[in-house]
């Protein structure tokens, strides 16, 4: 375009010699003469203002060219102002991105059982690398110090509290106490003979036999009835429990001596070094399997993984309401997220301008723009010529 808008300019000036040489012989030809002399001006116009955005015409310091190199940084800060205040703001992100279903373009790709799989092999390929990092000693200590800065400050007493208080409101409290009355009610139908045996071992020698079974039987009599007493829900054995219960909880909220003995059993059992060796052991146990199943062509984890994956995809898909709410709250977080970083956003595109040489700039912008311009030169040679030729008319009439 450059070449083309140059060659014009140069047909004008070959042009114009012509017809001034002709002129003498010919005087129609100082039409010809005022378009080629006007188009001429026009063109060197117009190249002189082209050439001056992007470099010094000809190489000389001109005031006022070479304007984008000069003003590159000055440049950058504005398109990044203008980027950041007309593309970046909530209207504008929100209505792009009211158009994207997000929730169910991931639903459709998982409910692909070949998307699924692929999903589940990536997350099993990585199960080895994360247990090795895991391994790796300095990461060992570093997990193993946090966890113990984690529980100095934790004060198990009212954990247990709050864990009991939640039980207590369920009524599981109950429940475990009718368990330990069946308990108690199997023990002693298990162990008749056992108890009737030890009345006659501690009875003296001397006492009739029948005593002894006698004994024996108002013993069991007794506590069986202790035993269905208990199991009445509105007996006062229960009663009991439930005042203990709350009792207990009380003191774990509020005791001191409760807070510190259970502080005390709990570091005791987690420093205790048989805890230790029982966890390292169950670890081993356990990595070993993931390792094998994560090696296996059958691995049931993943298989799990990828019916998982599946069902989560097919069950969105079906779910129109679910899928409204994670695209609105994709939206939501996008559009902040994004908005909130706009000017970060801004100054990154100045940075990167900031950073390019002044030719960079000049050479990227008119690879962009440079054709467009040079049909301004190429315009600029016609309509320069257009208007010469009018004022060529206009003085020839007057």
């Amino acid at each position: 375009m450059r070449r083309l808008a140059t060659g014009l300019l140069v047909l004008m000036a070959v042009v114009f010699v012509a017809a001034r040489l002709l002129q003498p012989k010919w005087s129609y030809l100082s039409f010809v003469s005022a378009f080629a002399e006007a188009a001429m001006v026009g063109a060197l116009a117009d190249w002189f203002a082209v050439t001056a955005l992007f470099r010094a015409p000809l190489g000389l310091p001109i005031p006022h060219t070479a304007i984008i190199p000069r003003n590159k940084e000055r440049i950058g800060e504005s398109l990044a102002n203008f980027l950041e205040n007309n593309f970046i703001t909530q209207e504008i992100i929100r209505d792009e991105l009211r158009t994207i279903d997000f929730a169910g373009a991931a639903a459709q790709w998982l409910a692909r059982s070949e998307n699924s799989a692929a999903v589940a092999r990536q997350i099993m390929k990585g199960v080895p690398a994360l247990l090795r990092v895991v391994e790796d000693e300095d990461i060992q200590h570093f997990i193993q110090g946090r966890i113990s800065s984690a529980l100095e400050g934790v004060k198990f007493a009212p954990i247990c509290a709050e864990v009991l208080t939640i039980m207590a409101a369920r009524n599981h409290h109950q429940e475990l106490f009718s368990q330990l009355i069946e308990m108690a009610a199997g023990t002693l139908d298990h162990n008749k003979s056992y108890i009737r045996w030890r009345i006659h071992e501690a009875s003296p020698r001397w006492l009739p036999k029948t005593i002894d079974d006698k004994l024996y039987q108002r013993l069991l009599d007794a506590l069986e009835s202790t035993l269905a007493e208990m199991r009445d829900e509105d007996s006062e054995w229960r009663l009991r429990f439930e005042h203990a219960t709350n009792a207990f909880i009380e003191k774990l909220r509020t005791s001191p001596e409760y807070e510190a003995k259970i502080d005390s059993l709990v570091r005791e059992v987690l420093a205790h070094p048989m805890f230790r060796d029982y966890v390292m052991h169950v670890w081993l146990e356990i990595k070993e399997r993931l390792v094998a199943d994560a090696a296996s062509k059958d691995s049931r984890m993943r298989a799990r993984l990828e019916q998982a994956f599946r069902n989560v995809g097919a069950d969105l898909l079906r779910d129109a309401k679910v899928q409204s709410k994670i695209n609105q709250g994709i939206r939501l977080l996008a559009t902040e997220v994004i908005v909130e970083r706009r000017k970060m956003i801004a100054d990154l595109v100045a940075r990167v301008i900031r950073k390019w040489d002044a030719e960079t700039v000049s050479r990227k912008l008119e690879l962009h723009v440079g054709k467009d311009l040079q049909y301004i030169r190429i315009n600029g040679t016609l309509v320069g010529g257009l208007v010469g030729l009018g004022l060529h008319v206009i003085s020839l009439a007057l």
